[in-house]
């Protein structure tokens, strides 16, 4: 590595240490033409597919608005920080494990759909409504029955919380 000092080609590493999380090492260094010492950080570089959006265009993946994602569906709901942490790092783990070069959007959202179904059962039918377009409140229920009849008890309060549920017929006349 080249000296940012004196643009000298031969520096030493003096020390090495792995960071608390273990994804990055701190190298001290020292040059040897003018012995001034510095510091570098090392990191597993690891390229994730591009996203095709659902109008063709491709686009890098960015963590942040997959972070802003789980925000949204979250927001003012008991999921920790490190519990929506936890959900982004598996998500990314799951597109680091397809080792396809391009991923639909649709895809990374069901691999989003399919943490927040684990976390919180309102987050994600927020999410839901959202990715999936909901056009009405029918669409809204068939989403919770689903979700009701597929995760039964799993220690998340019931969707409804047991009050009584007033069904919508669109085309009963008042």
């Amino acid at each position: 590595m080249h000296c940012p000092f004196c643009q000298h080609d031969d520096t030493r590493v003096i020390d090495s240490r792995v960071s608390e999380d273990g994804a990055t090492i701190r190298r001290r260094r020292e040059c040897s033409a003018c012995g001034e010492r510095f510091s570098t950080q090392e990191t597993v570089e690891l390229k994730l597919p591009a996203i095709i959006k659902d109008d063709g265009r491709r686009e890098a993946f960015d963590a942040r608005k997959l972070r802003n994602g789980f925000d949204r569906a979250l927001h003012k709901r008991p999921v920790s920080e490190e519990q929506i942490e936890a959900a982004v790092r598996a998500v990314v783990h799951q597109l680091r494990r397809t080792t396809e070069r391009e991923l639909p959007s649709r895809r990374v959202g069901e691999f989003v759909m399919a943490e927040l179904r684990k976390l919180d059962h309102v987050g994600y039918v927020r999410y839901a409504s959202v990715y999936r377009s909901f056009e009405d409140v029918a669409d809204f229920r068939e989403e919770l029955d689903r979700l009701e009849r597929d995760l039964p008890g799993e220690g998340q309060l019931p969707l409804l919380g047991g009050a009584e549920v007033v069904r919508i017929d669109k085309n009963k006349k008042r």
